[in-house]
């Protein structure tokens, strides 16, 4: 077959989204009483506590949601304690956790789509949480009743841009291969970084899944077409997001030159990601506008 007749005819569209999250919710609100408590810190300096406070308020977020709870980081004091090794602590919870959080936004995603899930040809699957073989990817098929046939990729510490890393390899496999359905998904646990406080503890738990394919068939419902995916690295710039694998869990070291990078280079990379599609003649970018062809979003991670 000559790669005309294996290529798809159209661009790859998400036919299909789902979404999951822990059962334990903390209102933003209440987020940094209840981070210092359960972290045994509410002896340290207010200084800490009342940054929290203006970063949640500022965030727009009304509630957050964690696999962890109050009675799991009593039971585990390890993971409160930067002294105390907890790596395998949190690495034995996360092998159970990850997967079955995974599987709940893509189960959601499958339903929505309306076929089966032995329809789906490739999963490709990110997560900043954990590390292990077999990894999610497997135990995500499993938990799915997935055919023992289907084309696995499993993508490990992207950190915060997995998710678009998963899904420029779904595009390519969708466009790439006639009748490829792929389920994209991503989930992430704090809990692989939880620990007493300092400035980078700003996040939350969640899942998501969405259904990508090309050329719909009877009964699909495109959301979006994917028309360009892409990525762009900074020269000289890997230390504005350092981490490593460490006794006591994930450390991360953001740098404070983040949001001025972002600040110089996204309207460039918008403009080059469009280049090619008819907004690319777009001179002038600016905020989101609802309704605006000319508007964007941006993730900071």
């Amino acid at each position: 077959m000559n790669s005309s007749k294996r290529r798809a005819d159209g661009l790859a569209s998400v036919l299909a989204i789902g979404t999951a999250n822990p059962p334990n919710c903390v209102r933003q609100e209440d987020y940094a009483d209840y981070y210092f408590r359960v972290t045994k810190s509410e002896h340290l300096c207010d200084d800490l506590k009342d940054k929290l406070k203006r970063i949640c308020h500022k965030s727009a977020i009304s509630k957050r949601y964690f696999h962890h709870t109050e009675e799991l980081l009593r039971s585990r004091p390890e993971l409160t304690n930067r002294k105390s090794p907890s790596l395998d602590t949190r690495q034995d919870i996360l092998a159970t956790a990850v997967p079955e959080l995974i599987a709940a936004a893509a189960a959601k995603a499958i339903a929505e789509w309306g076929r089966p899930a032995t329809e789906i040809t490739d999963p490709v699957v990110s997560s900043f949480s954990g590390a292990h073989m077999p990894g999610v990817d497997f135990h995500l098929a499993n938990l799915l009743g997935l055919r023992p046939s289907v084309r696995r990729t499993m993508l490990y510490m992207n950190s915060c841009f997995g998710g678009s890393a998963a899904f420029r390899v779904a595009k390519d496999i969708a466009e790439n291969n006639r009748g490829a359905r792929v389920l994209v998904a991503s989930a992430d646990l704090t809990l692989v970084f939880f620990r007493a406080p300092d400035e980078t503890h700003a996040d939350a738990d969640g899942a998501g899944a969405v259904v990508v394919g090309a050329d719909p068939v009877s009964g699909e419902r495109p959301e979006f077409e994917m028309v360009s995916a892409s990525q762009t690295t900074m020269p000289e710039r890997g230390h504005v997001a350092e981490g490593r694998i460490c006794e006591d869990g994930f450390v991360y070291h953001p740098s404070k030159e983040r949001p001025s990078l972002v600040r110089e280079n996204i309207e460039r990379c918008v403009a080059e990601a469009l280049a090619p599609t008819p907004l690319g003649a777009v001179t002038r970018w600016k905020r989101p506008v609802l309704g605006s062809a000319s508007g964007w979003a941006g993730y900071f991670g």
